[in-house]
């Protein structure tokens, strides 16, 4: 089992190491009969520090709009899920090759407790997330004053 750390910007992985194994036998399938994987690809994503509290969470999300997407914070886990619907295909189409991933999709970072999320935004495809880790008041360094004692 892995540790946790208090603050991971990596990214929860809940499939098993041999479900790739399956994603590429059904991906193979699909190449030989022409239907679609069953599998969904992983959402890809880009994670930029920007200083020592501050951090923007870019996700690739093409074709989804902002009702198909929510995004959450609970207990330190921040979550990026996405739903979108196929379109309902007509009888007389004839798909020769379909990329276009459908489905749903799941990100989870474990973040720690002292996280804000201060806002997110969708535009051209890409859904970013700007994160910001709080220090609290007791951690934070404080200046003692020194007194002279000497002085009269």
């Amino acid at each position: 089992m892995a540790n946790i750390k208090p603050f991971s910007l990596f990214p929860t992985i809940s499939d098993s190491l041999l479900s790739n194994r399956f994603d590429q036998i059904d991906r193979l399938f699909s190449q030989l009969t022409g239907s679609r994987p069953i599998a969904s690809p992983v959402q890809t994503y880009d994670l930029k520090q920007i200083d020592d509290s501050h951090y923007e969470l870019t996700v690739s999300v093409p074709g989804y709009q902002e009702s198909d997407l929510t995004v959450s914070l609970k207990g330190g886990r921040l979550l990026v899920e996405g739903k979108r619907e196929e379109k309902s295909q007509e009888d007389n189409e004839k798909w020769l090759h379909r990329g276009i991933s459908y489905g749903q999709f799941t990100l989870q970072f474990d973040l720690g407790k002292n996280v804000r999320i201060e806002k997110a935004d969708l535009s051209r495809g890409l859904l970013t997330v700007a994160i910001e880790y709080e220090l609290p008041e007791e951690e934070k360094p404080q200046l003692i004053a020194i007194e002279n004692k000497d002085k009269n």
